[in-house]
């Protein structure tokens, strides 16, 4: 079996993390993917601290094991889930979208291992000297808010720029992906695509079906205009949205209101023309629904099969 630092650090049975999916990461999923071995995560997402704290206590309730909480810095309500988090003493909390160094010492505190997602070498090493437990390294290949860096050339270079276990995030949805993580020097994946068709994920059906029936080219990147990049998959919206990005006559403000409430339309309206099916480079590989404990034991026996059998390439 699969194991490495990260998992003893977090007492996890498998080092898989499930990616923080606003509207789309509760507690029901997270607690699935715990309960499966892995790190199951609730996004924060741009919810206040009541809306938090009531999904972390429906955790609670449905598993035993740690679990996260993936906060968005920035969220509007980003102090005060903080502090929710600090309060309830989540095991590990995980952020995206910025510096999270103003919170730091608050969850060390606490005694919460934090692991922020990063998309440069220079971020890397600025979360580590504020005491970060592990950093995500995520490539440009994933779902959602993205860097400029792939996976690929992103993993190795952050692995060799700190001495905290390194994640790796962004186009890893099997046990192929997490046997390449682990020779670029990663210790443990972080999958968002793949557990967005895990049989406990309550986004809508028409978001599965989507993802499901995707090709390897269906994902197109929009928002680089505004500072923040993002993935998704191709349908009116994304269509739309990439036409009006780079023509001038439209303003910034209103390109920006375009996006506003598209991701929830998406998972939880199923609305296939308004919404925003945030996904992945990596979906043309998801085929099927399946429960979060199969996603992550088939994920790490496919990785270990691949890893012990890699030493008859070598002569």
């Amino acid at each position: 079996m699969i194991q490495s630092p990260i998992c003893d650090m977090l007492g996890i049975q498998y080092p898989v993390f499930q990616g923080g999916m606003a509207w789309i990461a509760d507690a029901k999923l997270a607690a699935a993917v715990s309960n499966g071995g892995g790190l199951g995560i609730i996004s924060a997402m741009n919810a206040n601290a009541d809306w938090l704290r009531e999904q972390i206590h429906e955790a609670k309730k449905l598993t035993e094991k740690p679990f996260g909480v993936n906060i968005m810095l920035m969220s509007p309500f980003a102090d005060e889930v903080a502090k929710v988090v600090a309060e309830e003493k989540i095991p590990v909390v995980t952020t995206g979208a910025g510096n999270p160094s103003k919170y730091m010492e608050l969850w060390k505190e606490a005694g919460i291992h934090v692991i922020p997602v990063v998309a440069s070498v220079g971020l890397a090493r600025m979360v580590e000297r504020h005491g970060a437990a592990a950093v995500i390294a995520e490539g440009g290949e994933s779902g959602g808010h993205i860097g400029e860096a792939a996976t690929m050339p992103l993993v190795p270079q952050i692995a060799d720029a700190v001495s905290i276990p390194v994640i790796a995030a962004g186009g890893i949805a099997d046990g192929r992906g997490m046997a390449a993580a682990f020779m670029l020097g990663a210790r443990g994946v972080q999958m968002g695509t793949r557990f967005l068709v895990a049989e406990e994920c309550g986004v809508h059906p028409n978001y599965k079906n989507k993802v499901l029936k995707a090709k390897d080219i269906d994902t197109v990147v929009t928002g680089r205009r505004l500072g923040h990049a993002c993935r998704g998959l191709k349908n009116p919206f994304s269509r739309e949205y990439a036409k009006k990005e780079w023509d001038v006559s439209f303003s910034p403000e209103e390109l920006e209101s375009l996006g506003v409430g598209a991701l929830r339309k998406a998972a939880v309206d199923g609305n296939e023309k308004e919404g925003s099916f945030l996904c992945g480079q990596i979906a043309g590989l998801v085929t099927k629904e399946q429960p979060a404990a199969e996603i992550i034991r088939e994920t790490c026996e496919e990785a270990e099969t691949l890893l012990k059998e890699a030493a008859k390439w070598v002569k």
